[in-house]
Parts: C-alpha cells; sequence; structure tokens
C-alpha cells in the first residue's frame, strides 16, 4: 500500500467522522481539487493529501476548544 493510499484512508475516515460526530463542522469543508478534480490529471502530491489531512485535524481541534 503506497503512502498516498494511506493518507487517502486518513482523510475518508476523518471525514467520515465528521459527518457523523460532529456534523455542525462538515458544511466547512472546503470542497478543494483533491476532492472534485476540475481537469484531467490533476496533480496531487502526498504533501498536498497530507496538507488536507492536517487542515481536517485542525478543523477538529479548534472546535473542540470553542466548546
Amino acid at each position: 500500500m503506497t503512502l498516498s493510499v494511506k493518507i487517502l484512508e486518513q482523510i475518508n475516515k476523518l471525514t467520515l467522522k465528521l459527518e457523523t460526530e460532529y456534523p455542525e463542522l462538515y458544511s466547512f469543508i472546503d470542497e478543494e481539487p483533491i476532492t472534485i478534480p476540475s481537469f484531467e490529471h490533476p496533480d496531487i502530491s502526498n504533501k498536498v493529501l497530507r496538507d488536507y489531512l492536517e487542515s481536517l485535524k485542525a478543523l477538529i481541534r479548534t472546535h473542540k476548544k470553542e466548546k
């Protein structure tokens, strides 16, 4: 299993967690080109995937602190 597949699995799990446990945050998820490519062969690197994963984690952390 490649690193990008592992990161995508983590993104999927965290997105599901947002949808089920934090539905009030789910609407804040940006639909980035990572999820909806606007061109045929998007350049999605491991760094882009990691950055997106970290942004999801930060969204949850910030929400927990504000509660």
